[in-house]
């Protein structure tokens, strides 16, 4: 539903979309044959304002395809409650580390002869009603698998789906594989299977697409065969993960934690687990990014040769951070006038902000974060992230963030916090290279992976994070970063908050052990930084995730 390639093509709206375009990036790197499918998001995700106490109003992004993708002469139609929707595609072509390309498919039905609402259904990423949504899944679905044909792909080896979003093309596959489409057997449902790869990212129920079964039949109509639809319905609502469970040979979650959680979920399936990545040479910040060149050549074609991060000269590591630390303060204070200053310990949270991600968890309890400022230095919390349009807890979250902000900042106090608007992927390449250390906190085990996280130890700032998602397999404790509160007891995503423990041990760390690690022990600190690289970004990559992809979904 989303890829983000770049920030000037607002076709994401947060790691989900980042992960994909990461992903792309890597196949053209390493030469795998792949095309990507996404929507148009013509007016993007949203642009974030803020008025003056705090509450979040979406704008559209203005953002002209023309400028940055080829338009294609090709055009398919798919029926939407009974009518024709023409569908044209847009292409991007991804360019590999020495030239390789590969396409990215931008489907819009911005078309003459369509209605004036079937023309907005590539419009907005997320957005709009149920029914909106269902729509998009047709187009994504149905129209991805027939524009890929219209654009001479039609013969591919296997079609991967991130989320159900997509899990519509399993019955445009199953029509064309069978002699009796509307009635297809299960030898014919078993060759679709071997051609599809279901990659699920969430454990958290809102992030399964459900829609009521008279509503699905409303815009889907009969298309869906029985026999492939009785395996996605429940309780008379239509699942859209369980038709891509049904419908696909390899399953897999986004971590390995994620994949226990994901089992517990679907116990009747037999699901893998693949542990995401970042595209290293997307978020190496400019100082790194030349650290690199010169000490570890080669290392954008081969990651895993900053496991050799530990021969860089510690000053040089301190270099290229401060560099970075002073591009991020910079920023912060141009854009939020809060005194910020490069050498105070400045710990950093971005990311969707809603209620299980606990954006509020460092602000717990304010004034022992200002005991602990008072006791071992300075603390500097800069936030950044945008909510749902219609997640009113997440919207709830940002005023509060914003309140402690100004209150806090009104103090003579040795803490500062900054809220940054409109998060993206350029405000994101600051934020995980400019801080000391990356703040995580979601309510285990509701975070399927994380990334944002792998992006800072790439830029060597250590982790400091939930046992939940990717940290379960990175964290080494005082050598990658730090752990907050214990490891998860249940694999139920719907498991109470336990927040005063997590913000009291968060809390502790802090006070005890992280800063004053940076403000006094300067050699160890830059050790940490230095395990971060060598350890985490090493492995947690996009191209150790391609090739796991590759042999164990792939050439299945």
């Amino acid at each position: 539903m989303e890829v983000g390639i770049s920030h000037s093509i607002p076709t994401y709206a947060g790691g989900l979309g980042i992960l994909a375009g990461d992903t792309l990036k890597s196949y053209a790197d390493l030469h795998v044959p792949v095309v990507g499918v996404t929507l148009l998001n013509k007016s993007g995700y949203f642009y974030q304002k803020l008025d003056e106490q705090g509450r979040q109003s979406e704008q559209p992004v203005h953002w002209n395809p023309e400028d940055l993708l080829q338009p294609s002469r090709e055009r398919v139609s798919v029926q939407i409650e009974g009518r024709n929707v023409e569908l044209r595609a847009w292409r991007l072509m991804i360019h590999g580390a020495d030239g390789y390309e590969l396409p990215v498919y931008f489907l819009d039905s911005d078309l003459e002869g369509n209605s004036v609402y079937d023309r907005a259904l590539t419009s907005y990423l997320y957005g709009g009603d149920r029914t909106y949504r269902l729509a998009q899944e047709i187009v994504l679905g149905v129209g991805g698998v027939r524009m890929l044909a219209a654009l001479g792909y039609g013969n591919l080896a296997k079609y991967h789906m991130n989320e159900g979003h997509a899990a519509l093309l399993i019955a445009e596959l199953l029509r064309k594989q069978s002699q009796n489409p509307d009635n297809p057997s299960e030898t014919d449902l078993e060759a679709v299977r071997r051609q599809c790869v279901f990659t699920t990212h969430t454990p958290v129920a809102a992030g399964h697409d459900v829609f009521d079964s008279s509503l699905f039949f409303r815009l889907v109509g009969n298309f869906v065969p029985p026999l492939l639809l009785q395996k996605a319905t429940m309780g008379g609502k239509v699942n859209m993960t369980l038709l891509g469970l049904n419908g696909s040979q390899f399953v897999n979650g986004v971590a390995k934690r994620h994949g226990e959680v994901t089992r517990a979920m679907f116990p009747d399936y037999h699901i893998h687990s693949i542990t995401n990545g970042i595209h290293p040479p997307s978020w190496a910040s400019p100082p790194f990014a030349q650290l690199f060149d010169t000490r570890l050549p080669g290392w954008r074609q081969d990651p895993f040769s900053l496991r050799e991060a530990l021969s860089i000269p510690k000053e040089q590591i301190w270099e290229a951070h401060a560099k970075a630390k002073g591009l991020l303060t910079d920023y912060i204070n141009e854009h939020a006038n809060v005194g910020f200053h490069p050498a105070r310990f400045t710990l950093g949270f971005a990311r969707r902000f809603t209620a299980y991600k606990r954006p509020d968890l460092a602000l717990y309890d304010v004034e022992r974060l200002i005991q602990a400022a008072e006791h071992v230095g300075d603390i500097q919390l800069v936030f950044a992230g945008k909510a749902h349009p219609q997640d009113g807890q997440g919207k709830d979250l940002i005023q509060q963030v914003l309140r402690a902000a100004q209150e806090v900042n009104g103090r003579d106090v040795k803490l500062r916090i900054a809220f940054l608007r409109n998060y993206d992927m350029q405000l994101s390449k600051l934020m995980v290279a400019g801080c000391d250390v990356w703040l995580n906190t979601p309510q285990a085990p509701r975070e399927a992976s994380g990334t944002s996280g792998m992006k800072a130890a790439l830029n060597g700032v250590p982790h400091f994070s939930t046992l939940d998602g990717w940290w379960v397999e990175g964290c080494i404790e005082n050598v990658t970063g730090w752990s907050i509160g214990g490891a998860p007891v249940d694999n139920n995503p719907e498991s109470e908050l336990n927040s005063e423990a997590d913000a009291l041990d968060l809390y502790d760390k802090l006070e005890q052990t992280i800063i004053p690690t940076f403000y006094g022990k300067r050699e160890q600190w830059i050790d940490i930084m230095r395990h971060c690289i060598a350890i985490n970004a090493s492995f947690f990559n996009t191209y150790r995730m391609a090739h796991q992809y590759i042999a164990n979904a792939y050439l299945e």
